[in-house]
């Protein structure tokens, strides 16, 4: 019968031979933790390879994602759908094992690990999704969410800062579910650690909250098996601090960062395959080793039993197992649509002026009833982001029933947590942060767009109107950012009604995240010259129409859409046929049909003006070379709200100036 190291082996084996093959990728990582490796997926890890997709299945994140051989190796070893043909194809185009784990292309594969640290705080996420779930739905003989985070983490996630956002927020919420694997091998790309990394991280991490288990022989199966079972008994979060040899059974390069991050070598293989024992040719798996793996009939008796369980609590608690069963789908309630269209109806029969993030607010009181599954947040500003709504409820480590969280001051610790969460499914997360803030957690939201996850994103304090706080906080360059972000729909509504419609927008989109940016100031109410939520959920829609062909056409977003307003009314009092198009999402409307966008924009309307307190130069693609943009080119400055708009040109007067020398032409 095969031994632990010879399990551990085939791990090392696939690992080295794919990475040799493709001649690129991260051998180390997988030959120091193959050990660990064996222990967890044989002895504790609850899944089915047959159905990734259980719920109540352990969730497994490689957050020092570089070492991807480790997880493909594994998935394909306990029978998950990833041949052998597909590790020999090891990143290469269109493979099911790209360089980094992307989730999405691999059956098994949790979420996307590229940046280091975003994997742990993933981790975190689903953690923290489990603790909500099993609070909102368990009951007395009845625990159908029950199940761990496990985590595997290297010297690089734990130097990112985000590592100590979250890890720092895991132990204040006491999430005993989550069980950490530090690789400390003291290698990094650049060499030995210790020139650059000499935390205390068992201290670290104590300071935290966390239980640490120290000094853990990483290539000793019983050790790790000790630690293990000590975590699983915890109330509080575990790190176990794996001493390990970074690129182990290597004879010239384990230890040293030349296994890091390049393939070994014809010769280096070929000793390594002797000092390991391992007398097999490049990719081939004996089959008394491919049975002991083989992780399929164990899984399934797990899930049956749970299913088993799910049958008793369904009998006994009917409501409560369809709501489980709906919203671990990501289906919405049935009635939300119409009731939310109904409260469309409602905001645009009030024709209230006020500031979008009110109206934000607004969307939430209406909204959060009809969907249990919210789960809010802000970044230490709900009183600014106006995130709170009447049913709020806070997440605390002692009842994790709630539908609120307070992140603190964590944008992107809030931003990857909340990918984790989308990721575990069963709830819909949203968070907030001021829009500048939103560079600190820009990497997290394109994770986002990457994965294609129903996130929501909330940014408020949308431009200069922020006024005295000067240009540190005055967001310019950043809603380019969210525009050129693949997969990301980012609305910035012009008054109630728009931010109602891009609030039911983002709680249905199913394949992406939403970037929702409102004002501080006061926004007037729009009297719109068409049907009201179908225009504009179709990104861009003519607001105010002309009588006959428009002569000029001004499109604004936001609190600039009352400008063009004013200057349009003008200009028409002047004899000039303009039209007026408000576009709230510029990424919805560009998947609109020619015919829609011919109709709200016709080419043969060259005179155009773009108006956005924002950079301008993203306005050139609807406006053309010939077209004017009122926009941002510089940072701001430190001033009440009025005299910033008036300063940067944010005027009627201006407008009229542009409209003229266009006209003119």
């Amino acid at each position: 019968m095969p031994s632990r190291r010879d399990r551990a082996n085939a791990i090392r084996a696939l690992s080295m031979d794919a990475v040799q093959k493709a001649n690129s990728g991260h051998p180390g990582a997988p030959m120091g933790m193959a050990d660990i490796a064996e222990v967890l997926w044989r002895d504790y890890m609850k899944h089915n390879p047959v159905n990734p997709n259980w719920a109540d299945r352990d969730r497994f994140v490689l957050s020092n994602g570089h070492g991807s051989m480790l997880i493909y190796s594994l998935l394909h070893l306990t029978g998950y759908d990833l041949s052998i043909d597909e590790l020999k194809n090891f990143r290469q185009l269109h493979s099911k094992t790209p360089g980094h784990p992307e989730f999405g292309y691999t059956p098994g594969v949790e979420t996307t690990t590229g940046p280091l640290g975003q994997g742990l705080a993933n981790a975190v996420g689903f953690a923290l999704a489990e603790k909500i779930m099993a609070a909102q739905f368990n009951k007395p003989g009845h625990d159908i969410v029950d199940h761990h985070t496990y985590v595997f983490m290297g010297d690089g996630c734990l130097m990112e800062g985000i590592s100590h956002e979250v890890c720092s927020l895991a132990g204040t919420l006491g999430l005993s579910k989550l069980i950490g694997f530090y690789d400390d091998n003291g290698i990094s790309i650049d060499g030995e650690v210790h020139g650059w990394f000499t935390d205390d991280t068992p201290k670290r991490f104590e300071s935290y909250g966390w239980q640490v288990i120290r000094n853990v022989n990483g290539h000793d199966s019983d050790e790790i098996k000790t630690a293990i079972e000590t975590a699983r008994k915890s109330d509080k979060p575990t790190l176990i601090c794996c001493k390990t040899i970074i690129g182990f059974g290597s004879p010239n390069k384990q230890g040293k960062e030349d296994s890091h991050g390049a393939a070994l070598g014809d010769a280096e293989i070929a000793l390594t395959r002797e000092k390991l024992g391992w007398n097999h040719a490049p990719f081939e798996i004996p089959q008394d080793i491919y049975a002991e793996w083989d992780a399929r009939q164990a899984g399934g008796k797990a899930e049956a039993a749970w299913d088993e369980r799910f049958a008793a609590y369904q009998a006994a608690f009917p409501d409560l197992a369809s709501e489980f069963k709906r919203r671990m789908a990501g289906e919405l309630p049935a009635d939300f649509s119409e009731k939310a269209s109904a409260f469309i109806r409602d905001v645009a029969d009030k024709g209230e002026t006020i500031a979008s993030r009110k109206a934000s607010q607004n969307c939430l009181h209406a909204f959060g009833p009809l969907l249990p599954e919210l789960l809010g947040g802000s970044a230490d500003l709900a009183g600014s982001n106006l995130t709170l709504w009447n049913g709020c409820k806070p997440v605390t480590q002692e009842d994790a029933s709630g539908n609120y969280m307070y992140y603190g001051v964590r944008e992107f610790g809030m931003s990857a947590i909340m990918n984790g969460v989308a990721l575990h499914g069963g709830l819909i997360p949203y968070g907030a942060t001021f829009l500048m803030f939103m560079e600190y957690a820009r990497n997290a939201v394109r994770m986002s767009a990457l994965m294609k996850v129903r996130v929501l994103y909330v940014f408020t304090h949308d431009s200069i109107g922020l006024g005295e706080d000067g240009p540190t906080h005055q967001p310019v360059e950043q809603l380019s950012s969210l525009r050129s972000t693949p997969n990301l729909d980012t609305w910035r509504p012009a008054d109630t009604v728009e931010s109602a419609v891009a609030w039911k927008y983002a709680v249905e989109r199913k394949d992406g995240p939403s970037a929702l940016i409102f004002s501080r100031q006061n926004l007037p109410y729009q009297i719109r010259d068409t049907e009201t939520e179908t225009a504009i959920a179709r990104g861009g829609y003519v607001l105010k129409n002309c009588a006959g062909e428009p002569q000029l056409i001004l499109i604004a977003t936001g609190s600039e859409v009352g400008l063009a307003m004013q200057a349009c009314e003008k200009l028409t009092e002047q004899g000039y046929r303009v039209r007026v198009v408000s576009m709230p999402c510029t990424s919805v409307f560009d998947q609109q049909d020619a015919e829609y966008k011919q109709a709200v924009l016709p080419l043969e309307v060259g005179a155009r003006i773009a108006i956005e307190a924002a950079h301008g130069d993203f306005w050139y693609k609807y406006v053309g070379l010939d077209g004017r943009v009122i926009g941002m080119n510089t940072f701001g400055e430190s001033a009440p709200a009025p005299a910033l708009f008036e300063e940067f040109g944010f005027t009627v007067d201006n407008i009229l100036a542009a409209a003229e020398e266009l006209l003119e032409d």
